[in-house]
């Protein structure tokens, strides 16, 4: 039975014990990379100096490692290609005392041999105040899944909420692992990505679970999986686009935003592309798994609608002075 407009119906339910088992590999070599790799913390989370130079030609790194390794004032030293052959960025934990006060002039002046070069970036991040903003980075991303778990329990049922935040988890720890497999640098801006995933593939989510419970109240069906396939079938439309949409905008940044944004909208692009799916065949599925039965729900619907309706005839009577 159809009880939206949409003509074409598709079988996902069909589909998700594939889905599932390759969501399931994604995890756990995510949790693999998590734990072989680890996240490579950024200035902003693990304190210390970044420095970022461009040459004019080609970056000599072998002479830029040796010349500041010599001098024996670095800990940690980390000298890397960025976006291109012509940058190079400089890491090194703290900030070296010996070249005063402005470490980006101290370094410029360390390799003024090395050949012309202009300073694209200077961060200096005290480990404190790495620490700090790491901690409230974590608070923020469970302080979200705390609000994501109580809002949906609210305007749903615990199933549904339950479901959503075993679909958040899923798509943190897979981008997560992207982050770890391309080795991209976790700073602020990458947390906004994690976060901003978190939001839109929540978003994708609560639109289908909305349509399914439409659908428990208005179809006769009894077997949760066919409300499950039309309500999201209904819903395609309207993720292709939007997904599609925001997709491509993301990946055009990525090409042409600058090597500045580019972990932030390669975390975006994975989050986007497992967010989305993950709504139709992660958060939808769990409801199966869960037992969610349509009779006890339309049950508690009929109560609440008996209750609302109560409510209203006593609201009546008495405006009317009939209580």
């Amino acid at each position: 039975m159809q009880f939206f407009s949409e003509k074409k119906i598709y079988d996902f339910m069909r589909m998700r014990f594939v889905a599932i088992s390759l969501s399931f590999v994604l995890l756990l070599g995510s949790i693999f990379l998590l734990f072989d790799r680890g996240l490579q913390f950024g200035i902003d989370f693990s304190g210390g100096t970044l420095i970022q130079l461009k040459y004019k030609e080609k970056a000599p790194i072998a002479q830029i490692r040796e010349i500041l390794e010599q001098t024996g004032q670095f800990q940690n030293l980390s000298v890397t290609e960025f976006g291109s052959d012509e940058e190079v960025t400089i890491r090194f934990l703290g900030s070296s005392e010996n070249l005063g006060n402005d470490s980006a002039e101290g370094i410029s002046k360390l390799l003024k041999d090395t050949g012309e070069f202009e300073l694209r970036r200077a961060d200096v991040v005290g480990p404190k105040v790495g620490d700090e903003l790491r901690n409230k980075g974590l608070m923020a991303i469970i302080v979200s899944l705390i609000a994501i778990l109580i809002y949906i329990a609210f305007r749903f049922e615990w199933r549904f909420a339950l479901a959503a935040i075993l679909s958040e988890i899923h798509d943190v720890l897979i981008t997560l692992g992207a982050i770890c497999l391309f080795r991209i640098d976790v700073n602020l801006d990458t947390l906004a990505a994690v976060l901003t995933v978190l939001g839109y593939s929540l978003n994708d989510t609560i639109i289908i679970f909305d349509r399914i419970r439409e659908g428990i109240k208005k179809s006769k069906e009894t077997n949760l999986a066919p409300i499950i396939n039309e309500s999201v079938s209904a819903t395609l439309s309207r993720t292709t686009l939007t997904s599609g949409l925001t997709l491509a905008t993301v990946v055009i940044l990525y090409f042409f935003g600058g090597s500045m944004i580019e972990g932030f909208s390669l975390s975006l692009i994975v989050g986007i592309v497992i967010g989305t799916l993950s709504s139709i065949f992660v958060a939808s599925p769990t409801l199966l798994w869960f037992k969610f039965n349509v009779f006890d729900f339309r049950a508690k619907e009929l109560e609440k609608m008996k209750r609302k309706q109560e409510k209203e005839r006593n609201r009546a009577m008495y405006e009317k002075g009939a209580v």
